[in-house]
């Protein structure tokens, strides 16, 4: 059994959903399908979750709630028309987002705006499982909460719990072509929750673990993973196979191919995940396994992603001090701030953090703490940071890499501010400054893939 879940531009109009189908109807074994809500149909186009979360916002003003309403009943009609549909199809996303606006003001704010996106999803299941029926292929859609997906509650971001996976793992035996809509499960008190981004990922990953599927389909509109950004690098190198660990650094430092949060599932009990093209099934695709063979090159691919924050902290003989690191970290954990990375040196350490995370007054509050409480010599934010991630699995039997990619890097003119190996040697960090990061991919890209340097922009 495959589960295969389509993104948003492969289910964005009628015929990328024929396409969808056709892809389905070709391999028997592909029986559990996850979908996310339509996304955009040209450069231009507005995705239906955006056209929800506008309605969301009218909703909770209570005002121009039915014209945000009718645009994005306007995108359902269109591809139920296109897709020869009865329009009782429509009159059924119809009344459920009617009722969903309806909860305004009786639920949170938070609550209504979840309720709203996840909508996205949830109707265009319910509008492929009815195109599939009307082509022969016997299909039906299934409701996250009827079909068991529990998640935990708030405050903490939502994750699938362990009962959701013996929920979920009688779907096998279905005769019928499941479509199952990504994004959100629904806490035990039912009360619905989303994941966060790459949402739908999470959901084709959770299910393919409940049912031990033998390959996770993940389909999107490239024919494979690239080594780099191929908005940035001409034409790079396509990966042919991947390592669930190195797709996980890759996915962190910007990769939007897949959320990194999304292999966990599939990770813990080895099922390998087959990214695929939509618009061209046949290419072979990304596979990503637990062990792949080894290839010449030490580097699996290049990434980069901006909006960091360092936060510097001096205090001489801070290495003699116990317990400093901890409570440095305590003062951002009592502000809910995660961190990224923490180089440290004898009398110095600094602490890489998404900037996102971070208000003037928090960092205030953090300055001041750590100079009062921890006694610190010097104390201070700096922004505009992107972090570089050179990735593979060779790269730890491959002496001199480190200064290679320092080289590469110093000839762009950019001053590193930060270098973080981590013990498993997958991956080695560049902290750099933003401007620098575009110049830097392609530096890196030009000394570890020099058979493809021909295609440097």
């Amino acid at each position: 059994m495959k589960v295969c879940k389509f993104g948003g531009t492969s289910v964005a109009s009628a015929e990328q959903i024929k396409k969808v189908a056709a892809i389905v109807q070709s391999d028997p074994t592909r029986r559990l399908i996850v979908v996310s809500a339509p996304g955009k149909r040209f450069n231009d186009d507005i995705k239906v979750t955006d056209l929800l979360i506008e309605l969301a916002n009218a909703a909770l003003q209570q005002d121009a709630v039915e014209e945000k309403l009718k645009n994005v009943i306007k995108r359902y009609e269109s591809n139920a028309n296109g897709l020869g549909l009865d329009h009782v199809i429509c009159e059924v996303i119809e009344s459920d987002l009617r009722k969903r606006i309806a909860e305004a003001g009786s639920v949170a704010d938070e609550q209504l705006m979840d309720s709203l996106k996840a909508s996205g999803e949830d109707n265009n299941a319910k509008m492929i499982a009815a195109y599939f029926d009307s082509i022969g292929l016997k299909a039906k859609y299934m409701s996250p909460l009827e079909a068991g997906l529990i998640v935990n509650d708030l405050p903490a971001r939502a994750q699938a719990l362990p009962k959701a996976y013996d929920n979920l793992s009688v779907l096998k035996d279905s005769q019928e072509i499941v479509v199952f809509p990504g994004f959100f499960g629904y806490t035990e008190e039912g009360v619905l929750r989303t994941f966060e981004r790459g949402g739908s990922d999470i959901t084709g990953s959770i299910l393919a673990a409940a049912v031990k599927a033998e390959l996770y389909e993940n389909f999107t509109d490239v024919d494979s993973v690239f080594c780099a950004n191929p908005k940035v690098v001409n034409c790079p190198v396509e990966i042919q196979e991947i390592t669930y660990r190195e797709m996980r650094e890759l996915s962190y430092a910007g990769f939007s191919v897949f959320h990194d949060e999304a292999l966990m599932p599939v990770y813990k009990i080895g099922i390998p995940v087959c990214i695929k093209n939509t618009n061209n099934p046949s290419a072979p695709g990304t596979r990503i396994v637990s062990v792949r063979e080894s290839n010449h090159s030490p580097v699996t691919g290049i990434s980069a992603d901006s909006g960091f924050s360092i936060l510097y902290v001096s205090k001489y003989l801070m290495n003699r001090e116990i317990g400093f690191g901890r409570k440095l970290l305590q003062i951002l954990e009592d502000e809910n701030i995660s961190y990224e990375h923490t180089p440290s040196g004898l009398d110095d350490i600094s602490v890489i953090i998404r900037s996102h995370q971070l208000t003037s007054e928090k960092e205030d509050r953090i300055v001041k703490r750590v100079e009062t409480e921890l006694q610190a010599d010097d104390v201070h934010f700096r922004h505009d940071f992107s972090m570089i991630v050179i990735v593979g699995e060779g790269m730890n039997n491959n002496t001199g890499l480190a200064a290679r990619a320092a080289t590469a890097i110093s000839k762009t003119g950019a001053n590193i501010e930060m270098i973080n190996q981590g013990s498993s040697e997958v991956s080695l960090v560049f902290g750099v400054r933003k401007e620098f990061e575009n110049k830097i991919l392609q530096a890196l890209y030009n000394e570890f893939f020099a058979l493809s340097a021909t295609n440097l922009k």
